[in-house]
């Protein structure tokens, strides 16, 4: 059974507090019905003062959607970990880990984007070793013991739900985030298919003494978008994918390395890629594919589009993966 995942950012151009209320209540209604067909992950991001309304607290909304679902996992990929207050953030992961009964996966990253960054004034220059001590921190503080934390003694509560901690990776496109991983014992989590990457990360356990393993994105993960008719729902929606897409190529330097990576810069470039997909069902189930990442919202999609594409997958290409 491949690995289905439905993923949300939010993002909406030009909300309204309405609408875009709108949108993170059919967000978590989404979750709870793909929850109920057996989806395996919801997906959720960080990122901070973007003029598209992108998602900035993904914790708050895995809550959410824990509190309406049973049995569905919550990764965020990732959490810009040096942004964040080491000891608030053990305290809200195990919250999380103990209301959702372990389904909370967490993939620390340190962003790309100096904007954000400044928004919270937090150097940029220091986010390798904010980084280090935020993991080291998280680890030490889901003990439940006394440890030492910038010179005082400090102890956080309460432990979590899991043994001996939340799921905790490191990710990012860097032998810095590689080595990060390697040294604590934490799995790896690349942010593209990046083999070489991987066999660096695995050099590095050996040399640490420690181990881990990696999550690595398939050398293909396109993001999908399940319509009877494509070609009519590239012409409506095309351009909720682009904005997308442009977005990211506006944050993506030549050193950053990312799963979705687009050159695209019209509706037609972008179908060419293949990075976003618009499938039929059966179509959709001829891909084959390892992992199948539903975007049912993707850069402002209308929420009656998203729901379209999200039942036309559960009820007309999920119980043909599973036979």
């Amino acid at each position: 059974m491949p690995v289905t995942v439905v993923r949300f950012n939010l993002v909406e151009p030009d909300a309204t507090p309405a609408s875009l209320s709108a949108r993170y209540k059919a967000a978590v209604e989404m979750a709870a019905y793909a929850d109920d067909r057996g989806i395996t992950t919801v997906q959720t991001e960080e990122h901070h003062g973007v003029a598209n309304n992108w998602l900035p607290s993904p914790f708050a909304f895995a809550g959410a959607v824990f509190g309406a679902t049973r049995h569905i996992a919550v990764t965020v990929s990732a959490v810009i970990g040096p942004l964040h207050d080491p000891l608030r953030l053990a305290e809200d992961i195990a919250v999380l880990d103990l209301l959702s009964g372990g389904r909370l996966i967490t993939v620390a990253g340190i962003g790309y984007r100096p904007e954000e960054y400044a928004l919270f004034d937090v150097d940029w220059k220091r986010r390798g070793k904010l980084q280090d001590e935020l993991l080291e921190t998280v680890l030490k503080a889901w003990t439940g013991e006394d440890f030492e934390y910038r010179g005082r003694t400090v102890r956080v509560t309460p432990r979590p739900f899991s043994d001996p901690h939340p799921l905790l990776l490191v990710g990012g496109s860097s032998k810095a985030a590689a080595r990060r991983a390697a040294r604590l014992g934490l799995p790896f989590f690349p942010s593209a298919h990046l083999p070489d990457l991987e066999a660096y990360y695995k050099e590095r356990l050996i040399e640490y003494g420690t181990e881990g393993w990696t999550m690595m994105p398939s050398a293909e993960t396109p993001l999908l978008h399940i319509a009877e008719d494509p070609d009519r729902a590239w012409a409506e929606y095309g351009r909720h994918f682009l904005h997308e897409a442009r977005t990211y190529a506006s944050w993506q330097s030549g050193d950053i390395r990312s799963a979705v990576k687009s050159a695209a810069t019209t509706v037609d470039e972008l179908r060419a890629e293949g990075v976003y997909r618009i499938l039929t069902p059966d179509e959709c189930v001829a891909h084959g594919l390892d992992n199948y990442v539903l975007h049912p919202l993707s850069g402002g999609m209308p929420v009656d589009e998203g729901w379209r594409s999200l039942r036309l997958f559960c009820e007309n290409v999920l119980p043909r993966l599973k036979d």
